[in-house]
């Protein structure tokens, strides 16, 4: 017989206890599993599309800012260069024509009506003498229509009139009668003030005059201008023909 098969016990192996689950994840869920991400689920960033525009350069407000200065600089340039050339010609006529103002006085006053109407109004007419005096040698003056002239009591304009339009030469003295005639309403009050000054034997009077004239320099006649006098004088009554001037004294000024 043949020897029968020993059939030896063969130990069970040693069980191995398997290792402690981590108490939290060593990579939250939902995140890669390196910092760089993981390559086969990492997807490359879409193309951005770019329209074609063309190109159009903006203006620095640098450029802008320097042409405004260089505009004013140049303004500024022509303005002081035309001062400058207005006040060498304006010197150039002063050494060549030497200009001196014209010169008036008041030399006599008439008195054709001065008296007071039933409704309180007080009607003036006088006639008055004006000395009007060139002093220039080289230069002329055009006295031109629309002047005015007006006497004056304390604020009160009693009668108006206007120069004749004339021609007065080099170093000319031309003698001028001017015819004016006014009313003033509600004069009551104003003749007791006239009284009063009138037996004081002074009555304030004013004269004013506006004239345009032009001026001409040799053969050349300047641009419209206009004089502005000004006469203040003492007379000793208004009621009679003949005016007594005590004193008179006026002042000349000229503007375009």
């Amino acid at each position: 017989m043949a020897d029968q098969q020993k059939i030896h016990p063969v130990p069970e192996p040693e069980q191995v206890a398997p290792p402690p689950k981590p108490s939290a994840p060593l990579v939250p869920r939902g995140s890669s599993r390196s910092e760089n991400g993981d390559p086969e689920r990492q997807q490359s960033p879409p193309l951005l599309k770019r329209s074609l525009t063309p190109y159009s350069p903006l203006k620095s407000p640098k450029k802008k800012r320097g042409c405004c200065v260089r505009c004013l600089c140049w303004t500024c340039c022509l303005f002081f260069l035309l001062i400058v050339l207005i006040g060498i010609a304006a010197a150039v006529i002063y050494l060549v024509f030497q200009p001196k103002l014209p010169k008036y006085s008041i030399d006599s006053m008439r008195s054709t009506q001065f008296n007071l109407n039933t409704d309180t109004s007080l009607s003036a007419t006088f006639n008055v003498n004006i000395t009007a005096r060139n002093p220039n040698k080289r230069i002329g003056i055009y006295y031109e229509n629309g002047s005015h002239l007006s006497v004056w009591y304390k604020g009160t304009n009693l009668c108006q009139g206007k120069l004749p339009k004339f021609y007065q030469g080099h170093r000319n003295t031309t003698q001028l009668n001017v015819h004016l005639t006014g009313q003033t309403e509600n004069a009551t009050n104003l003749l007791q003030l006239l009284q009063e000054d009138q037996q004081a034997g002074k009555i304030p009077l004013n004269i004013r005059v506006k004239v345009p004239v032009r001026i001409k320099l040799g053969k050349l006649k300047l641009m419209k201008w206009k004089f502005l006098l000004k006469c203040s004088l003492n007379v000793d009554n208004l009621s009679q023909d003949i005016i007594r001037i005590r004193d008179n004294k006026c002042k000349v000024r000229f503007r375009f």
